[in-house]
């Protein structure tokens, strides 16, 4: 006789597995996004101390950023990238490749550009920090990001904040006047759409109006 125990079981296709697997693997991306158990305002208030639950090891950093004092404490590991990002909740700054080689990450330190994702937090004890969030308001643009609007220096705009804030860095360097000089010093910013002739043009118009 057959063996028909089989016969009333859910057909497992192929189809049906991946379906599955992806509603799973999505859920747990999900989850690992949610945020920390303190408040969002509360880290990104001037002042506070900010730290994740339980922090073995923290220690004390004051950052000043875009103006405004950030006493935190964290784990003495954190980048500074990181830190704007996560802890102060300033995501403007982008992590790209986070060695250092695409500048998504770019900020100033007592006004040099640069890679946060290469840098300790708790190097920057007290630094002046600048990140895109402090260089202009939708209202009162920086010209520099009025520049790269006019000309376009953007695309899907992921590499933008720090494009812009080594172009705002390139203002105050010994630079060239040429398009060829102006590459050599924004050479640390890759723009994977490559939107490159425009974000020279934006700089280029600056300059000149400097």
């Amino acid at each position: 006789m057959r063996d028909d125990s089989h016969a009333h079981r859910p057909d497992l296709t192929r189809r049906a597995f991946l379906s599955t697997a992806g509603v799973s693997a999505a859920a747990v991306a999900i989850a690992g996004c949610a945020p920390a158990s303190h408040s969002t305002a509360e880290r990104g208030t001037p002042g506070a101390v900010a730290a994740g639950p339980s922090i073995e090891g923290a220690v004390p950093v004051t950052l000043r950023v875009n103006g405004k004092e950030q006493r935190l404490a964290i784990d003495p590991r954190t980048t500074l990238l990181d830190c704007l990002r996560e802890v102060i909740v300033l995501t403007g700054t982008k992590k790209g490749c986070d060695h250092g080689q695409c500048g998504a990450c770019t900020v100033h330190v007592n006004g040099r550009r640069v890679a946060s994702c290469l840098s300790l937090a708790l190097m920057h004890d007290g630094a002046e920090i600048t990140t895109i969030e402090g260089l202009g308001t939708p209202d009162a643009l920086h010209p520099m990001q009025a520049a790269f609007v006019a000309f376009d220096g953007y695309q899907c705009g992921y590499c933008t904040s720090g494009q812009i804030m080594s172009a705002v860095a390139l203002l105050k360097e010994p630079c060239g006047p040429d398009d060829a000089d102006v590459k050599e010093l924004m050479s640390g910013n890759i723009c994977r759409c490559g939107a490159y002739p425009n974000i020279v043009a934006a700089i280029q118009q600056v300059r000149r109006n400097a």
